[in-house]
């Protein structure tokens, strides 16, 4: 017990960076930007941009997005500092091990399993959506019970569908005059589509690194260029009264526009923002890291910063923020520039399908390489980390980690998995924002490549701001992370404790 907060020197960290650790090094700056482009521009931009802007801030939702970023671009100072000093796969956890100790890493590692695993699942739910919506477009019906997760209730709208019966929905159906009693009911099974997508998605990142980000490159493009193309057709058709009120009056109710919406939506958008850490988990795959690792994040933040506020301006320039609290607020957009441009909806519809395909690629490509390095620290069995002789990629831990993130989409419902995401991933950022203090104490005289500016100023504004953040989700999503943390308790001290190769040296 002596040992529990034990740290990793920095010289055994350099010294396995450098060595011969089977992965192959094979991307650059570029693949590291579209990776983080990848895993932030998901269900965020398509989704969440007009929710917010209707029910929290109105057009003002573009500085919403402002001071998210800069929320973000804090804990993403802080991620390019380690990424380029500690270029390990293990994104947090490795940083953690470094600067607060072994329980503390292991802390962070097991949690990030509630990001990056389940964010996979949460993100495949959302692309079974949009894959069902445009199938039904060309006369394709899957099974509304087989795309649902198990025990979950369908009702049947007339005009609309299968839909998901939720409180919301109920007032919703309930304001226009029907009782979501009254319509047809369903049982959920499976979802089917969501674990489909897993399966393949896992397939492509055992069969190689690079295979894997030439397909998010792929993905990345097509959802950029669909997303630029909303942009520049879109400005042709502002209204610029749709911008009057810019800030709506506040309704009296706090988070209910003014200035208080402005900050709740930026609460709320914030998680539109999750993925960019997942680039460090990349770093022994990097050709250079200690320049390519802070480009990567960095770069790929400040890109969708800029489409997220570029999406914000437009959108809410196209159609009055007011009917913008819908599933598809982009498609409704579209349908307010006129019938003209009814073509775009199935291409706004493949790229959300590529934006989530891409999404979910990243988060499963991070989590085995967490994996990898826990396993070779020894605090998971050594089959975590083995490596594939052809492919060279952690084939056991991507296997593992496909079929649990399978099983998770296919019976459980996005807003569980929603949560426990936000919550993994911003006690991460925290703990990182953290440990660049620490190490800035004890370890002052080591090589920084990149250096995060006005320590410890923007360390504790980002560590600050995530601890707000995860104060502000529900009990029920406390509850699940103490339970998850006390089953990784019990692990660590019944196996990792004893096996630990630091420990026992």
């Amino acid at each position: 017990m002596s040992k529990l907060f034990i740290t990793k020197p920095m010289s055994v960290l350099m010294a396995e960076s450098s060595s011969d650790h089977g992965l192959r090094k094979t991307l650059s700056a570029f693949n590291l930007t579209t990776l983080g482009i990848g895993a932030v521009i998901g269900a965020g931009i398509f989704v969440l941009t007009g929710q917010a802007a209707a029910q929290y801030a109105g057009p003002a939702i573009v500085i919403s997005f402002l001071i998210s970023g800069f929320a973000c671009l804090f804990a993403g100072l802080c991620y390019a500092e380690f990424a380029s000093m500690i270029p390990i796969a293990g994104s947090a956890y490795t940083y953690a091990y470094a600067t607060m100790g072994e329980f503390v890493a292991w802390i962070i590692g097991w949690d990030l399993i509630l990001e990056y695993l389940f964010a996979a699942s949460t993100v495949a739910v959302g692309w079974s959506g949009y894959v069902v919506s445009f199938l039904k477009d060309f006369g394709i019906v899957i099974p509304a019970q087989l795309t649902a997760a198990w025990g979950s209730v369908l009702v049947d709208i007339p005009q609309i569908g299968w839909k998901l019966a939720t409180p919301e929905l109920a007032k919703s159906l309930a304001e226009s005059g029907t009782a979501i009693a009254s319509l047809p009911h369903l049982t959920g099974v499976l979802n089917l589509p969501a674990m489909f997508v897993v399966a393949a998605i896992t397939i492509l990142l055992l069969i190689g690194i690079r295979e894997s980000a030439r397909f998010n490159n792929v993905m990345v493009v097509i959802k950029v260029f669909v997303i630029l193309l909303f942009i520049g057709i879109g400005f042709m058709f502002v209204n610029k009264a749709n911008w009057h009120p810019f800030i709506p009056k506040n309704t009296g109710v706090w988070g209910h526009y003014g200035w208080s919406g402005i900050f709740r939506g930026a609460a709320v958008i914030f998680f539109a923002y999750i993925g960019f850490d997942a680039v460090s988990t990349a770093a022994q795959e990097a050709k250079n890291p200690k320049r390519d690792m802070p480009i990567g994040i960095l770069g790929s933040l400040g890109i969708s910063t800029l489409l997220y506020i570029l999406v914000a301006i437009v959108l809410t320039g196209i159609v009055s923020y007011s009917f913008l609290n819908v599933a598809d607020p982009i498609a409704v957009g579209v349908n307010a520039m006129g019938e003209g441009l009814f073509w775009l909806r199935p291409i706004i519809k493949i790229a959300a399908i590529a934006g989530l395909s891409s999404v979910i690629l990243v988060m499963l490509m991070g989590q085995p390489r967490i994996f990898f390095s826990m396993s070779k620290d020894g605090l998971l069995p050594p089959v975590f980390s083995k490596i594939h002789s052809r492919f060279k990629t952690p084939y056991v831990s991507t296997l593992i980690t496909g079929f649990v993130a399978l099983v998770l989409a296919g019976i459980l419902p996005i807003n569980i998995l929603g949560e426990l995401v936000s919550i993994g991933t911003l006690l991460a950022f925290a703990m990182v924002c953290i440990g660049i203090i620490v190490l800035r104490v004890k370890r002052p005289d080591l090589e920084r490549t990149f250096k995060t500016p006005f320590v410890p100023l923007v360390p504790i504004l980002g560590a600050g701001i995530c601890i707000l953040q995860m104060l502000s989700l529900p009990w029920e999503t406390w509850a699940r992370l103490i339970i998850w943390m006390a089953i990784g308790f019990v692990i660590y001290f019944t196996y990792g404790i004893r096996k630990s190769k630091l420990r026992n040296k």
